[in-house]
């Protein structure tokens, strides 16, 4: 019976070893895995927005999502897999870029995702590729002015449900409501319908709004720092790496800067070389 409940514990000891030894070796194949693949199938698949001018915003004439993001996304994919490499593209929001990151989706968020801690419990980011503030989008003909004039009971702002700047507004203003839409083309449809006195989110994104709809404009300056970075999923240390690389190449052969000028240069009341730092 001794040797029945020691050859019993020798057994489970082993089977304990080999979960262990398996479990590493999962860890450093997981941390290989999107890198191989991309490199294997020559194609990044890269989520990006589509409801979001100046960043990623579908262009009916050709069903084509266009703008800053999927210019870096395409930029990106051809200094880590060269010049056949090819960048493919999944439509994100706010709310479904995470869960598609974790899914196996998309091998990479590209959609205007700023750097915050909460965020990095969850997902791994690059370093910051452009620089945002968050600001207000009000009528031409508004009073409001910057966020303070917002602070009051009763008021109501909009904003984006998922994104940072519903916190970072109730922060600034906490005797206001926030009333959060589904997405940018909803929000932008509420603020028109009235159904409150500003729309909140980063500058960049509030600019584009301005750029196509000539009755409203972006005011208050920033309040908050927004820097965007590239989110991956954990444990993608060498993918997490080469997008670095590649950032840091795409700046020092100035394709970066012919980029951001494309999109931001012409825009009025927006300092492009600050969103370059």
């Amino acid at each position: 019976m001794k040797k029945i409940i020691r050859y019993l514990g020798l057994l489970t000891s082993l089977c304990l070893l080999v979960m262990v030894l398996s479990s590493c070796g999962s860890k450093k194949a997981s941390d290989q895995s999107v890198l191989n693949r991309v490199k294997q199938t020559n194609t990044i698949v890269w989520g990006v927005k589509a409801d979001t001018k100046l960043f990623g915003l579908m262009d009916v004439n050709d069903s084509q999502i266009k703008g800053f993001d999927v210019d870096m996304a395409k930029a990106l994919t051809k200094q880590i897999l060269g010049p056949t490499g090819k960048a493919s593209f999944i439509q994100v929001s706010s709310q479904t870029r995470i869960p598609l990151l974790k899914n196996g989706n998309i091998d990479a968020i590209i959609a205007t995702m700023t750097i915050t801690p909460d965020r990095q419990k969850v997902v791994d980011f690059s370093n910051h590729y452009f620089n945002a503030g968050q600001s207000l989008l009000v009528k031409k003909d508004s009073p409001i002015k910057n966020v303070k004039d917002l602070n009051k009971s009763g008021t109501q702002v909009l904003a984006v449900t998922g994104a940072n700047s519903v916190a970072n507004f109730q922060k600034a203003a906490p005797k206001a409501k926030v009333l959060e839409l589904q997405d940018y083309a909803q929000a932008l449809q509420a603020l028109k319908s009235g159904q409150g006195k500003a729309l909140t989110t980063d500058n960049g994104i509030l600019l584009g709004m301005a750029v196509e709809n000539p009755g409203y404009k972006v005011v208050g300056g920033a309040f908050t720092k927004e820097p965007y970075g590239i989110a991956v999923n954990k444990g993608q240390k060498t993918f997490v790496k080469k997008i670095n690389q590649a950032l840091k190449q795409l700046r020092a052969n100035g394709e970066y800067d012919k980029i951001v000028k494309k999109w931001f240069g012409n825009i009025s009341g927006f300092d492009y070389k600050e969103a370059e730092k």
